[in-house]
């Protein structure tokens, strides 16, 4: 049955993709933002340029949307604008939450919707896990939370810092950083693969008052994942390995990032997802899965390689200090 479909944001990393498999599924899409992405967007796709919290924000309740799926609500006061803008005038509100909320560590090592929302090293995370919670305490509002894991399309997947700039220092022949000893199994989720089964939770009864994550069931280790960049780049990565804790004294800004997020293993079960949105399947190798993010890199690199800076600066003195233990 085609949905009349509302896409708040829609041209981003995750979200671009779902406008694409809305569309080809039939439904009537609207996307709402500020107009300021390059991407054409699908053939039939109705573009609404505003701000978010505008009264032309305000006006989009008056068409009565089936699903309103927001991607770019990340504070409690975005999400609780939301319920009382659209509160009764949409049939599905999904909210996109994120895997970093689990628990850092995890209980058990493959990840399920039971696992409890903790985070207490990200304020990204704690963010959305309050929103999340807004939701559920919401009145007349049918919502879906729905929680992407590292889901990639334009950028690289590194553990911190610049991707571009990691990139740039990869190709040009410069050690990079891989916290820990780098075989912490994690897993990356191509958003075009991702996009399946979010499109398929639309307006599903099992759905609502429900908490899906959507991922890939592989994981690869980060060494593999750093290698396999530089190989597609056609070059050696020089991997320096460096604690954790050690990385965090040079950064404390990489608290989140690492403790909060991409140093624990990252397995999940998609079994709950499955049931209510179908089975689908991911790309499992790390060449399918990061064609599309290196040739992004590509053509920005054809316009613009990044400059050195201070990231560059840290980073050798990182590895240089690192080395220098032997």
């Amino acid at each position: 049955m085609a949905l009349k479909v509302l896409f708040i944001g829609g041209t981003g990393q995750i979200s671009y993709p779902c406008v694409e498999r809305a569309v080809t599924q039939g439904h009537h899409v609207s996307i709402y933002n500020r107009g300021l992405r390059s991407d054409p967007l699908p053939a039939g796709v109705t573009s609404i340029v505003g701000e978010l919290g505008s009264t032309a924000y305000a006006d989009l309740a008056k068409a009565n949307y089936d699903v309103v799926c927001q991607f770019i609500a990340f504070t409690p006061d975005q999400v609780g604008r939301d319920i009382d803008v659209f509160a009764g005038n949409c049939g599905q509100y999904i909210f996109i939450s994120s895997a970093s909320v689990y628990e850092k560590p995890a209980r058990h090592y493959v990840i399920t919707e039971k696992t409890p929302a903790i985070n207490p090293y990200w304020p990204y995370s704690q963010a959305k896990i309050a929103c999340e919670e807004l939701l559920k305490k919401s009145k007349n509002r049918a919502w879906t939370i729905v929680r992407p894991s590292h889901t990639v399309r334009t950028g690289l997947p590194i553990m911190m810092g610049d991707s571009d700039v990691m990139a740039r220092r990869m190709l040009d022949g410069e050690p990079t950083i891989v916290a820990g000893d780098g075989h912490t199994p994690w897993t990356l989720t191509r958003s075009v693969d991702f996009a399946v089964p979010f499109v398929g939770l639309f307006g599903k009864p099992a759905a609502r008052s429900e908490i899906f994550h959507i991922t890939s069931d592989r994981a690869h280790i980060w060494d593999d994942i750093q290698k396999t960049i530089a190989r597609l780049l056609g070059v050696e990565a020089r991997i320096v390995h460096v604690a954790t804790d050690t990385l965090i004294r040079y950064n404390p800004d990489w608290v989140g990032p690492l403790i909060g997020d991409k140093v624990w293993t990252a397995i999940f079960d998609n079994s709950k997802v499955k049931h209510v949105a179908g089975d689908f399947t991911c790309a499992e190798s790390l060449d399918e899965i990061l064609a599309e993010p290196i040739m992004h890199l590509k053509q920005r690199l054809a316009k613009s390689r990044p400059p050195r800076g201070e990231l560059d600066a840290l980073v050798d003195r990182i590895c240089a200090e690192q080395s220098a233990l032997g």
